[in-house]
């Protein structure tokens, strides 16, 4: 282990703990970061010894296939700050070692709106605008304000607000224009002080009937709804190592799901805003037709609810799963003429 300005760099360093996953698997050299001073240390370090760079919040959504073979940066930026506020809204700023989910509770509990239906979705706070994470009818560009990141080749500060981070579904520039390029340390939200919940999505609207909330939910009750729905349809991590939703849901053209809806009764679907010719299909409605569910190779497989929730019953590599997440590409293709796209990140 060495010691560099009060930050330690450890070598050969275990990242079975710092992927959800839970793959077996080792980092060349690792770093935790807690501030932008670090953070510029860390990439000197990188730079001197000529080292590959890997950022790392919570891990949930990346798979590695192997060891890395380079400097592993954990970002563990903290810090929640109200910058601006009137009666009606405010702006917050987040460090983006954050926990999103803790986030969310802490929004709700001081009366800040806008994110409950985000609730429990896993990962850091730095990791949502890279991911555009979304859920049950919303997706953090709807309260995106900007973003500070370190650019890593020369160390300078950028902002970064909305339609500089050229958003899309579960897109953003850092992750398909200039991936790798550049590291998140805060992120600003803005929020309403008022109660306005968005409750359109069909499941989340059948949630609340079930748990017989009124016509006009609060976002509290909203967020009850959306962590029970997660609950019961996604494994928990720390008892069975998974990632979520492994593969985006695709969008397709319009013809594409007609053909679809012509060989099989009630196809589900989702309008695609701003593209009336474009639909977008459940990922796990198509494996689930393909009889991936349950499917279990090796160590390996798919949750027995959930078909598009890839698991590790133990011992798994990330090579194993990435050969089952392959095999669960091509029968989709065989049989629905549709590629499905990771959403997890895969190394």
């Amino acid at each position: 282990m060495l010691e560099l300005n009060s930050m330690d760099i450890i070598n050969d360093f275990d990242l079975s703990a710092y992927n959800c996953f839970a793959v077996s698997c080792r980092a060349q050299a690792f770093c935790a970061v807690s501030d932008n001073g670090m953070l510029m240390t860390a990439l000197e370090y990188a730079s001197e010894n000529s080292l590959p760079l890997l950022v790392l919040g919570g891990g949930s959504n990346v798979l590695f296939s192997g060891d890395f073979p380079g400097l592993v940066i954990h970002i563990r930026m903290p810090g929640i700050t109200v910058d601006e506020q009137d009666e009606e809204s405010l702006h917050i700023r987040i460090g983006a070692g954050e926990n999103w989910h803790q986030l969310v509770m802490y929004c709700l509990n001081n009366g800040f709106y806008g994110i409950e239906n985000l609730a429990l979705i896993p990962g850091t706070v730095g990791a949502a605008p890279i991911q555009n994470i979304g859920a049950y009818g919303v997706e953090l560009e709807e309260v995106f304000t900007s973003l500070e990141a370190l650019e890593v080749a020369s160390g300078e500060r950028w902002t970064f607000d909305r339609e500089a981070c050229a958003f899309g579904y579960r897109d953003s520039i850092f992750k398909h224009g200039r991936p790798g390029e550049l590291i998140v340390t805060s992120v600003t939200l803005q929020l309403s002080r008022s109660s306005a919940p968005k409750t359109d999505y069909q499941a989340l609207q059948l949630e609340l009937e079930a748990m017989g909330v009124p016509d006009s939910p609060s976002p509290e009750q909203v967020a009850e709804a959306v962590m029970a729905i997660r609950r019961r349809k996604l494994p928990d991590p720390a008892v069975l190592p998974n990632c979520g939703s492994f593969f985006k849901n695709p969008v397709v053209p319009r013809s594409v799901y007609e053909g679809i809806a012509e060989r099989f009764d009630s196809v589900p679907s989702y309008s695609v805003p701003q593209q009336p010719d474009q639909v977008k299909v459940p990922a796990a409605w198509l494996l689930d037709k393909v009889g991936w569910k349950g499917h279990r190779k090796g160590p390996c497989g798919v949750h027995k609810d959930q078909a598009v929730v890839l698991v590790n019953y133990g011992g798994a590599s990330g090579a194993q799963l990435l050969d089952l997440a392959r095999d669960m590409q091509l029968s989709v293709l065989d049989k629905f003429g549709i590629t499905l796209e990771p959403e997890v990140r895969i190394l």
